[in-house]
């Protein structure tokens, strides 16, 4: 049995979103909620956060900084300076519409999703920006975007709707970033929702399941193929990581759990590591 073992001691209310960065051998991720980026690096254990001024669904590295999800732009954030440089926004999302889950594709696109801050209600999009700025509304009905992430060859996009208990699978198209037809690749059962993912060497499928306290590899065909048990039931994202890319680091949440809830859960919030025992593949920066 492999060990799940805690990483730095900060507490997120819904952390998410967790990418490597092979050049710093650093974990970044964020606290969508608090709102703050955090860094964790690896050769001194030392995390550093930065505050957001609003809502932060998701984060990508690129050349000039962190492209930070916020609530109404798609902005570059430069942690030297602590500036924004909006990028890119969505035309037609509603004031009370936020972004969630985002990932760059294999050519650095980044591919993010909107949903509703109140009621989930399916009035969410995904959207594919592209390095050249265009934010483009690829898909409409979402309530809530999540598990976004690409086969090696890129030829396969996965999506979730959390709030349908359903992750897609997509043809892909690497050259242009078109989508094909959707096909069920999983559904959940009623006590746990795919949330964030990734996708290993060798192609398969590793999804949080918030609510589930565990993250479960799934094989290429939809199967499961082995289930790692998380000492915190809001399990939210996972992203290899490490010298090696052997290590898969797993975000979780603390929001809106009962006092009994807490002392059942004390590791709620954490930063969770594992080596499984695979490698993951390096995500690829934003290429704006």
């Amino acid at each position: 049995m492999v060990e799940v073992r805690r990483v730095g001691e900060v507490v997120d209310i819904l952390g998410e979103g967790p990418v490597w960065c092979p050049i710093e051998q650093a974990l970044y991720w964020v606290d969508i909620t608090a709102p703050v980026v955090r860094r964790w690096c690896a050769s001194t254990g030392e995390i550093t956060t930065w505050p957001m001024p609003e809502s932060v669904g998701s984060l990508a590295l690129c050349d000039r900084g962190i492209l930070v999800a916020l609530k109404t732009t798609i902005s570059v954030f430069d942690p030297a300076t602590g500036g924004f440089t909006a990028v890119g926004r969505p035309r037609d999302d509603g004031a009370d519409m936020r972004f969630n889950d985002g990932k760059c594709d294999r050519q650095g696109r980044f591919w993010v999703g909107s949903m509703p801050m109140g009621a989930r209600a399916p009035r969410g999009r995904l959207y594919r920006h592209d390095p050249g700025g265009a934010t483009t509304a690829v898909l409409d009905g979402i309530a809530i975007p999540n598990s976004l992430c690409w086969s090696p060859d890129g030829r396969t996009m996965y999506f979730a709707d959390s709030h349908q208990h359903t992750i897609w699978a997509f043809p892909y198209e690497p050259a242009t970033g078109e989508i094909g037809k959707r096909e069920i690749f999983v559904r959940t059962q009623p006590h746990e929702v795919p949330d964030g993912g990734t996708v290993d060497a060798e192609g398969y499928v590793w999804s949080a399941r918030y609510g589930g306290g565990r993250v479960v590899r799934h094989a290429p065909d939809g199967r499961v193929d082995r289930v790692l048990e998380v000492p915190a039931k809001q399990v939210t994202s996972c992203a290899f990581g490490g010298a090696d890319l052997g290590t898969l680091f797993i975000t979780t949440a603390s929001q809106r759990l009962t006092e009994e809830q807490r002392r059942a859960q004390p590791l709620a919030g954490a930063l969770f590591a594992v080596e499984p025992g695979v490698r993951g593949l390096p995500e690829p920066r934003f290429a704006g």
